[in-house]
């Protein structure tokens, strides 16, 4: 998909990608910013290398203020989710509590799995299935 962007944005010219520019420059973003551990580098090198193509095409200028706009977008739509997350805390508690304690029980589990990778001959204890206990609600 990268690679498409990068050839429509080259075969329409400099004039003509223009208006086109933020909704080509939104994918290439997000690749760039992604945290992800499973990242492969050779996407992140792709768009880095599409993203200096396209500023050497439009120019300087014309690109700053359609990646700044790009940029802009992505961190509101990143602080709306950071609201919304907030407000079901409130609004939703029983959601949020089990929210929580899965989100408690994968860090352990992490932990686990660090210690172990770090020390082969420690085994952590593995937790037990308790079923029934395990989706009752917590207050």
């Amino acid at each position: 998909v990268f690679k498409f962007l990068g050839a429509i944005a080259v075969d329409l010219g400099k004039d003509r990608v223009k208006p086109f520019l933020p909704t080509i420059l939104t994918p290439l973003y997000r690749e760039l910013n992604s945290t992800y551990a499973e990242q492969d580098p050779t996407l992140k090198n792709l768009s880095q290398e599409i993203i200096e193509l396209l500023k050497k095409l439009v120019g300087l200028e014309a690109f700053s203020v359609a990646f700044s706009s790009v940029q802009k977008q992505a961190n509101q739509k990143r602080a709306v989710r950071k609201k919304q997350r907030a407000l079901q805390a409130v609004a939703n508690p029983d959601i949020a509590a089990r929210r929580k304690l899965k989100r408690h029980k994968n860090k352990a589990e992490t932990r686990k799995r660090k210690i172990e990778f770090l020390r082969p001959s420690y085994k952590a204890k593995k937790a037990r299935n308790h079923g029934l206990k395990d989706l009752a609600m917590v207050e």
